[in-house]
């Protein structure tokens, strides 16, 4: 985790104390229940609670001092409480094993992570949605492999990330319900030493389902699935972000990052206005994306279990879920900040002649009883002149003076053909699919 790119919520579920606050938890509530089955003295999960009541400051120094000698954190952990508990701490951990500590934490770590980045992304959704009811019926040019295609509104660029964002969410909050899962089993999972109805207890109490079936740790596909859904998350914001930044390029200016005042763009050219907020967004995506193969490699463990997954959770858990929480705010900045300008959008436009309008003038043609190969080869020779000239030519006009259109079409019909409100007739349609009726 680097500081520069993490916030304060995000990175506090991961801190050691805040591990070791859940791990007690988990201890706490499984030695309440095996008292409530008799196999442990109530008395003991009174004990706990009663010293965890006091708020008692966790001491990471003195448990990873204890781990420095037993190389093995639980067990660290474990000593470190009944130090401070007592006798009647031998109780804990009975019939339990370190992977129902570990693994729980993590459910409850991811779950907790989860929330935060649910959130984010209603603070973007609702961003988006402003600015594209803003800019509805902007008119800007679509692109198709980077060039000009036929009109949109920029409204409808940020409705299709909407769209986008809003199956992200869904995705997420699947993959929470799918990693929000309890396993207290103990070792290899066959509730030999601890009875099933402790694992209920805990599952309840820290708000998570039970693994139906836990070897020896929560099988590791349901990880997979949540790191992959993170890695999609920032795909989609580097696909927002990317588009941003061609529309900042100084050939086409039709959007651009709020630049503040007293900002700098370059150290040794004072006129620069870079894109740097998208263009670290499309690093901090990879970042994210980097989790994913790493999870995917996890679910193949040896039998009931071994730790090859563990090293790569300590990285990629507060990894990826910090960084994607720094990126989800800062493009929820970027989007309500974002500047756009309509005037540069139309004259962009309208730089190339008509030669957006040319897929209605082949249409049409053919309605006119021209075949579609005659028709293609029509429109293509003038709209060919149209782009060699740079867009100083007006495919409008070369098509009034070909005689072999004329004979299909007449001036006043080829003129309807080139009206940019024809394109937008939908977009109401598309809207209500995107936001909802109303």
């Amino acid at each position: 985790m680097v500081p520069r790119y993490a916030r304060k919520e995000m990175s506090a579920i991961w801190e050691p104390e805040a591990r070791f606050r859940i791990w007690f938890e988990i201890e706490a509530h499984a030695t309440e229940a095996l008292g409530e089955l008799g196999v442990v003295p109530k008395s003991a999960a009174k004990a706990l609670w009663d010293w965890w009541a006091t708020e008692p400051a966790i001491d990471v120094a003195a448990i990873d001092a204890i781990e420095a000698v037993t190389k093995h954190d639980v067990i660290a952990f474990l000593t470190w409480v009944a130090q401070q508990v007592g006798d009647e701490a031998r109780f804990m951990h009975q019939g339990m094993t370190s992977s129902d500590v570990l693994d729980t934490c993590l459910a409850v770590q991811l779950a907790q992570a989860s929330d935060i980045l649910l959130a984010d992304l209603d603070g973007l959704l609702e961003a988006i949605k402003r600015r594209a009811f803003e800019h509805k019926l902007t008119p800007t040019i679509g692109r198709s492999h980077g060039i000009h295609a036929e009109p949109v509104t920029f409204g409808l660029k940020l409705a299709e990330a909407y769209a986008e964002f809003a199956r992200c969410k869904t995705r997420l909050i699947a993959a929470r319900a799918e990693i929000a899962t309890c396993a207290i089993s103990g070792a290899v999972g066959t509730f030999a030493n601890i009875d099933p109805r402790v694992e209920s207890h805990v599952a309840a109490k820290l708000g998570l389902s039970i693994e139906p079936v836990s070897t020896q740790v929560i099988p590791r596909d349901r990880h997979a699935m949540f790191f992959a859904t993170l890695g999609v998350i920032a795909s989609s914001i580097e696909r927002l972000a990317v588009e941003v930044r061609h529309l900042q390029r100084t050939e086409v200016l039709e959007a651009e990052e709020y630049f503040s005042p007293g900002q700098k763009g370059s150290s040794a050219m004072p006129h620069k206005r870079n894109p740097v907020l998208t263009e670290n967004l499309t690093g901090l995506a990879r970042m994210v994306r980097s989790a994913v193969v790493p999870a995917l490699e996890n679910v193949a463990l040896w039998h009931e279990r071994d730790i090859s997954h563990s090293s790569v959770e300590r990285f990629i858990g507060p990894d990826a879920t910090i960084t994607l929480d720094f990126a989800l705010a800062r493009l929820t900045g970027v989007v309500d900040k974002l500047l756009v300008y309509p005037e540069r959008m139309m004259k962009n436009m309208n730089r190339m002649g008509g030669l957006i309008h040319s897929q209605r003038v082949l249409l049409a043609l053919t309605q006119a009883g021209e075949s579609r190969e005659g028709a293609y080869a029509l429109v293509q020779r003038n709209a060919m002149k149209v782009w060699e000239a740079d867009g100083t030519l007006s495919l409008l006009d070369l098509l009034k003076a070909d005689p072999e259109v004329g004979a299909r079409l007449s001036g006043d019909q080829l003129e309807a053909l080139f009206d940019l409100d024809y394109h937008y007739k939908a977009v109401d349609t598309i809207f209500a699919r995107v936001f909802g009726e109303g």
